[in-house]
């Protein structure tokens, strides 16, 4: 029977927070306050507009990917229902609300949809860079220059098809290599939302800012995987906000509420009323405000 050595738990890069010198690691709490342009809580509206090729590929599969034997004509029309259908009734709901959103959208959508991308820009909404397309997927497989290359292709996409060039970034499924926070520096990108370790926006070491997606707070989670309902998700939504509002007062800063939406899973017939109660009442809290992606980077960039 053998035994570890001595040095098995030893590790050179060991430091507060994550283990890499891609940022500085600090508590939420021990920073300066953050302020908004009005109310304590910003509400962020972040929908994914999503073409999934009908067969997978990429390193791994992505969330929400075909599921059954090729071809897989089921899951493939019901994600394309969410561009056909449920992102035009997201359309509605924000210019019912007065509300602005932000719409990460790969570049095969910009491409295969212009109608709707053309919607998204004249109703002030912004548009995010998704990748390519859902097999768009980036991790530490993926080498440095075929990584460079998919950002650069999915930025090029997307400018070309919708006449602007995206400041923001998601990742497909969040995720990211070692190397994608300077890729996207390189590519002009002002911040990306992959990573969910906060409820404020920070800086890594290169500039890039990162302004939190947190995934728990997705339709995709309280819908899709936990099996609530879309009153279920619009509640859990709800406390969310009382809950950042009343520490926004008590400890005197702002704090951000990102609400990630998919049209083909909220933008069904009997789940879009619950979104549509859920920014009719928001609209309504003094502490709230409603910014696209972008404008929270920009109010929270001008205090740090």
């Amino acid at each position: 029977m053998s035994t570890l050595p001595n040095n098995y738990l030893e590790y050179p890069r060991r430091c507060e927070g994550y283990d890499h010198d891609l940022y500085q690691w600090s508590n939420m709490h021990a920073r300066q306050p953050v302020r908004w342009p009005q109310g304590s809580v910003a509400v962020w509206l972040c929908v994914s507009l999503e073409w999934f090729p009908i067969i997978p590929g990429g390193p791994f599969t992505a969330p929400g990917h075909m599921v059954t034997p090729y071809p897989d004509y089921r899951h493939y029309t019901a994600r394309d229902y969410g561009n056909r259908v449920g992102a035009w009734r997201f359309l509605d709901a924000f210019a019912n609300a007065g509300v602005k959103a932000s719409f990460a959208t790969n570049a095969a959508v910009a491409e295969r949809y212009p109608e709707l991308i053309a919607a998204v820009i004249a109703g002030g909404h912004e548009v995010i860079a998704h990748s390519t397309d859902m097999n768009g997927t980036i991790d530490s497989t993926l080498a440095p220059e075929a990584e460079r290359a998919l950002v650069a292709e999915a930025m090029e996409r997307i400018e070309r098809a919708s006449g602007m060039r995206p400041s923001g970034w998601l990742s497909i499924a969040r995720q990211q290599s070692f190397a994608t926070p300077d890729i996207l520096r390189d590519q002009g990108l002002a911040y990306c939302c992959d990573w969910v370790n906060d409820e404020l926006p920070w800086r890594f070491v290169n500039g890039l800012i990162n302004l939190p997606l947190n995934h728990e707070l997705s339709d995709r989670q309280i819908v899709t995987v936990q099996q609530k309902s879309a009153d279920s998700w619009a509640e859990s939504m709800g406390d969310a906000f009382d809950w950042l509002a009343r520490e926004a007062a008590a400890s005197g800063g702002g704090r951000m509420l990102p609400i990630h939406l998919t049209p083909y899973i909220m933008g069904l017939p009997y789940r879009i009323a619950a979104l549509e109660g859920l920014l009719a009442h928001l609209a309504q809290r003094p502490e709230a405000w409603f910014a696209r992606g972008d404008e929270i980077v920009s109010a929270w960039e001008t205090q740090t």
